[in-house]
């Protein structure tokens, strides 16, 4: 933790309606700065309403609160597995009345990736290299709002991520929990795979997204050889160089690119 780390909080109430409608009691930890806030929803697991918000103080205070009623409490405590938020850890800071004596400890494995099966394996590696036509389209095209979209958030942040992941269990003997939208990867990560990471990520040229597109195709073809090799599974190269060969005949196609995807 840091200076600028949150904190998760559950309040349960016997009812969360009074404390979703006047919100003047978020004051009460500090000036509040800016706040999101949930609708009362039921909870995916028990079908109570339940409901949250994400308050930033201007003190740099931040704290995600959970509102439980009463009930849902009851029922987490008596069911055989706990939901993840708990599952990955945590305190009790006040229970006046003994609510949470009946609470199954946190096994912290909530959020450890379980690893893939072959088909599962395979089925990430061809969606990932699926997205790299419509990139050089894109870039072919001279349309820089998609292609970014398809590159940095579909190809990197969705498949690659989750590659990298995968391999930094295989470090770690499938142990590891992953963080939200990859936090941590960088001090679990060899150096020099984060270093390759970095080196995909550039600015707005279509010349350096194009260096982007094929450096982000060799990292991810490179992580997924080694999960693939630690989890007696074969990588499907000739379906690789395939994918490869189209993108650099897209990059280099004359006359200019057609219209339509």
């Amino acid at each position: 933790m840091d200076v600028l780390s949150d904190y998760d909080v559950v309040l349960v109430v016997e009812d969360i309606r009074p404390f979703s409608a006047d919100r003047s009691w978020l004051g009460d930890f500090g000036r509040v700065l800016v706040a999101y806030w949930d609708g009362i929803k039921p909870d995916p697991d028990h079908g109570i309403g339940q409901t949250g918000n994400v308050v930033q103080y201007d003190d740099g205070l931040k704290i995600d609160f959970r509102l439980w009623p009463l009930t849902l409490l009851r029922l987490i405590a008596d069911a055989p597995t706990l939901p993840d938020e708990l599952d990955a850890g945590y305190a009790l800071l006040l229970d006046k009345d003994g609510l949470t004596a009946d609470l199954r400890p946190p096994t912290y494995k909530a959020y450890v990736p379980d690893c893939p099966d072959e088909e599962a394996f395979l089925r990430w590696v061809n969606d990932f290299f699926g997205d790299a036509p419509y990139v050089a389209k894109f870039l072919r095209r001279d349309e820089l709002f998609p292609a970014k979209w398809r590159l940095d958030y579909e190809m990197k942040h969705v498949y690659l991520r989750r590659m990298l992941e995968w391999r930094m269990e295989r470090d770690h003997g499938w142990s590891e929990p992953t963080d939200w939208m990859g936090k941590g990867l960088k001090k679990r990560l060899p150096p020099d795979l984060w270093h390759a990471l970095e080196a995909t990520y550039v600015g707005a040229d279509i010349a350096d997204n194009w260096e982007a597109l094929f450096r982000t195709l060799a990292l991810f073809r490179r992580v997924a050889t080694d999960v693939a090799d630690d989890l007696g599974y074969t990588y499907p190269r000739e379906f690789d160089r395939r994918v490869v060969a189209y993108v650099h005949a897209v990059r280099d196609m004359d006359p200019g690119p057609r219209a339509g995807t």
